[in-house]
């Protein structure tokens, strides 16, 4: 007579046992997902190319003399390469000194606009005091007031201050006014994101809240300040109304400035040492970009974690 454990054991045996891939089905499957990534990798290359090509042409346009540039056919790559551009980049005017001043600018903002966008969203999304709701929509409201609301009033305190022509006006107000709100914007929603957790045991090994937020919160936030290192560097790498408004002098001119005087005598402009010089003008936003790219993805991701 059988015994449960033998019926168990029937049982078992009779179940159908997993068959085991085929070798040839198994490389079936790998080379229908390596075509897959294929076909993706040349419909994102077919996508890219309007975003890429006038960067493209603007490169290689730079090494063209005027008349092939305006020629009725136009050509994308010179038919005599030339770099006699590039050095009337830095005959016509200063530009070394005014490159410079752009790039001494961007970093002096980018590195202060981190940190006190850091402090003001930790603020924000970890301290409780009250009013704090409606102090952090009165600060949103800066994205919404237009830069040219604001440079009539923001000149005339500059002046009576006795900056105009220094770059001071350059450096502080992005830091402190409206442009950084965005910057705090993206850094309070990535300290929503943190787990209380993580403070509590920054307070018993007897951190204080300066301790927590430098020794924990700031340390975790790469992604989102490389987020805003990215947006707070073009920002103040294009700007152009500003300098236009505080600066009259070529020698304390910033790149956007830079880049219009590059006419001939009769005020039209020299397209081809233009070219050339904003070529040169790229060249820092495109190595920020590709040295942070992965950080600014994730610090986008992640700007979206609480309201």
């Amino acid at each position: 007579m059988k015994t449960e454990t033998d019926v168990a054991q029937q049982s078992v045996r009779g179940k159908r046992q997993p068959t085991a891939a085929k070798p040839g089905h198994s490389g079936a499957l790998k080379r229908k997902r390596r075509w897959g990534r294929a076909a993706l990798v040349v419909v994102l290359a077919v996508i890219s190319i309007p975003f890429i090509f006038p960067t493209l042409w603007m490169a290689t346009s730079s090494l063209k003399p005027m008349s092939e540039i305006l020629a009725k056919v136009p050509t994308l790559w010179p038919t005599d390469p030339s770099f006699d551009a590039y050095g009337e980049v830095f005959r016509l005017q200063p530009f070394a000194q005014q490159y410079w001043n752009s790039l001494y600018i961007a970093a002096i903002v980018t590195i202060g606009t981190m940190l006190f966008a850091a402090m003001a969203g930790y603020a924000f999304a970890r301290m409780r005091f009250p009013g704090v709701n409606i102090l952090f929509l009165i600060v949103l409201v800066g994205l919404l007031v237009p830069s040219e609301v604001t440079i009539v009033p923001l000149f005339r305190f500059v002046n009576e201050l006795g900056l105009i022509n220094t770059h001071w006006p350059l450096i502080v107000i992005p830091i402190f006014g409206a442009p950084a709100v965005l910057a705090v914007f993206i850094m309070r929603q990535f300290f929503l994101g943190l787990p209380g957790e993580l403070e509590e045991a920054g307070r018993m090994d007897g951190l204080g809240r300066w301790g927590i937020f430098w020794r924990i919160a700031f340390p975790l936030s790469r992604s989102a300040l490389a987020a805003v290192a990215i947006f707070t560097f073009l920002k103040s790498w294009n700007l152009y109304l500003e300098p236009i408004v505080y600066l009259s002098s070529k020698n304390m001119f910033t790149l956007p400035q830079a880049l219009t005087q590059y006419v001939d005598a009769y005020g039209g402009p020299m397209w081809n040492v233009q070219l050339a010089a904003t070529t040169l003008t790229v060249l820092p936003v495109l190595a920020v970009f590709l040295v942070a790219q992965k950080q600014f993805v994730q610090g986008l991701a992640q700007t979206g974690l609480k309201g």
